[in-house]
Formats: C-alpha cells, sequence, structure tokens
C-alpha cells in the first residue's frame, strides 16, 4: 500500500443522527483528499462536522454512506489495518492518573503490537518535552504536559498519519510554538499531518491545504495560498502632517482621515500602491510613514461562514 497518493481519501460520506423524530445531518455528502506528506487543517466553529470525521477515522463513529480510505486501506474492509496507520489525538485529556508517561507508552506500544526493541518511548518523550516527567504520575503533570503526553501515545507505533483534534487547546503560546515546530519537524520526515483546530493562525502557519466546514457541508476547500488570495484586499494606512481634504479619485478606495491618518483598503491583484501615492502627490498631501495590513486567513473564514 506505499504507492497511495492520498493518506485520506473520503467519498460521499455522509452521518445522519436520529434526535426526538429529527434528523440531523453531522456530515454531508463529505469528500475530501488528505495528500500524502501535507499539513491538512479542518476549520470551522461547533458542530461543523470536524470531530465527526476524525471519530470515524478511529472507528468511533460509524458512517451512514459513504467510502473512507485511510493510506489505501479501505476503512470498512480492513479496519484494524487502517487503524495502524493513523494516531489520533483526541481533545479529551483522557489518561490515566495512576500511570507514569514512559509507562502509559510502553502499554500503548504493547496494545499495538510493537516489539520492545523497536519502541522509541524515551525518544518520543525527549522531543515533546517529558523526559524529566516519565516516572511522574500523569495526575501530577499540568495540563500542557497532559496535551504532550497524549501527542506522545499516538506517535508510539509510528503511523504513516498523525490526526489532532484541537492540539493546543487551553495550552499557553509558548507551548503552542513549540507544538507547531514539533509537527513541522514530524511532516518533515514524511508523515501526513491533519488537524482540527479554532486557532486561524495555527492553520495559516501550518497547513498547506485547508478545508471549512459549516454543517457538515464543506464550503471551501482548496490551498492555503490560494484561499488567502480568495479575498485580496488590502489596507493602507498613510500618517500625514495634517488632516487634508479627501481628493474625489480616492473615494473608490474607501478612503477616511481621522487624526493625521489616511485609511484605504484596495484589491492588490488589481491596484498598484503607487497609483494611490500618485493621487496623493498630485494633491500635494504630504505623509511621513506608510502602514500596509494584508486579510489574513480568519478574514476569509469570517467571510465564507457569513455568507454560508
Amino acid at each position: 500500500m506505499s504507492d497511495y497518493k492520498f493518506s485520506i481519501e473520503a467519498i460521499k460520506v455522509n452521518k445522519i443522527y436520529n434526535k426526538k423524530d429529527k434528523k440531523i445531518d453531522a456530515l454531508n455528502n463529505f469528500n475530501i483528499n488528505i495528500k500524502k506528506g501535507s499539513i491538512y487543517g479542518l476549520l470551522g466553529p461547533n458542530g461543523a462536522g470536524k470531530s465527526t470525521f476524525i471519530n470515524m477515522l478511529g472507528g468511533l463513529v460509524l458512517k451512514t454512506s459513504g467510502s473512507i480510505k485511510i493510506c489505501g486501506v479501505d476503512i470498512d474492509k480492513n479496519s484494524k489495518l487502517s487503524r495502524t496507520k493513523i494516531g489520533i489525538v483526541p481533545q479529551e485529556l483522557n489518561i490515566d492518573p495512576f500511570f507514569t508517561p514512559i509507562e502509559l507508552l510502553e502499554l500503548q506500544g504493547g496494545l499495538y503490537g510493537v516489539e520492545k526493541k523497536n519502541r522509541k518511548s524515551e525518544e518520543i518523550l525527549f522531543n515533546l518535552g517529558l523526559a524529566e516527567q516519565k516516572n511522574s504520575y500523569a495526575r501530577t503533570l499540568s495540563g500542557g504536559m497532559r496535551r504532550r503526553l497524549l501527542i506522545a501515545k499516538a506517535l508510539v507505533h509510528n503511523p504513516d498519519v498523525l490526526i489532532l483534534d484541537e492540539p493546543t487547546a487551553g495550552v499557553d503560546v509558548e507551548l503552542r510554538k513549540n507544538l507547531w515546530h514539533y509537527i513541522r519537524k514530524l511532516n518533515k520526515n514524511g508523515m501526513t499531518i491533519c488537524l482540527t483546530t479554532h486557532y486561524i493562525e495555527e492553520a495559516q502557519e501550518l497547513c498547506d491545504y485547508i478545508t471549512i466546514l459549516n454543517k457538515g457541508k464543506i464550503i471551501k476547500s482548496d490551498t492555503k495560498i490560494n484561499l488567502l488570495n480568495l479575498i485580496g484586499k488590502k489596507t493602507v494606512r498613510f500618517i500625514l502632517d495634517k488632516n487634508y481634504p479627501i481628493p474625489n479619485k480616492l473615494e473608490v478606495y474607501e478612503a477616511s482621515i481621522k487624526n493625521k491618518i489616511l485609511t484605504l483598503s484596495y484589491e492588490k491583484n488589481k491596484v498598484d500602491l503607487k497609483i494611490i501615492i500618485n493621487i496623493l502627490n498630485e494633491n500635494n498631501i504630504i505623509f511621513k510613514e506608510i502602514d500596509t495590513y494584508e486579510n489574513d486567513l480568519e478574514d476569509i473564514f469570517i467571510d465564507l461562514i457569513k455568507n454560508e
């Protein structure tokens, strides 16, 4: 199965929950191809269907219809093999409090049938900054350490795909950046990464491809670069020496002046900033500084959800 192109393939996947004579579409004709060796992001508000899909991959939720393959293995035809291909890091901190990190990893390795000589428990704990805590009871670890321990557990059988469900929820900024660094390291070594996140910054920082979900449906699925070009607006601010009347030619750029700051918006793919500067020069508008701001993934995400 090493010749597969996509680490995860989902075709027309549906999940319907029946609750009190009401049908809820958790996933509706969900199609996705996660390319081998990529970092793929699933974005969406609560209830969008992200965790439902991840739970299907792990065998915790049964799909209503459709097909899913993991590394070329159909999860219905060979569920046992397909699950060895993935490591899942859940949102919940579900760690036995009476085991130490090293014991938990050794136990997990045994459950996956990894021979003792092939286990890398010590190395994994070291890479995740848990070497000093390896013999401490899990109940004594901080929330951030427990989050890292969950990632360590998912890596013991050296999966082809690592699936992270809100991996940095509730951790501080420094730890989040350390985890990002480690995720990139795993990816450079050939591991496919799929993550769900509420942190738009996280998706923008890490992901090559992004699918945006809402109410079980895919709204948009594309490369990060194409998504960032989707809304091509750029904002520029000129720090002026005084307040000026706004020239008529600048009105198309939603121009406004307040406290000696001229603010304009323009389509970055259609308008050259030099055109705006020339208009200022023509009208003898003197500026001291220029500040530019480009729309990020959060603006696109909010805009797509709002339009949906």
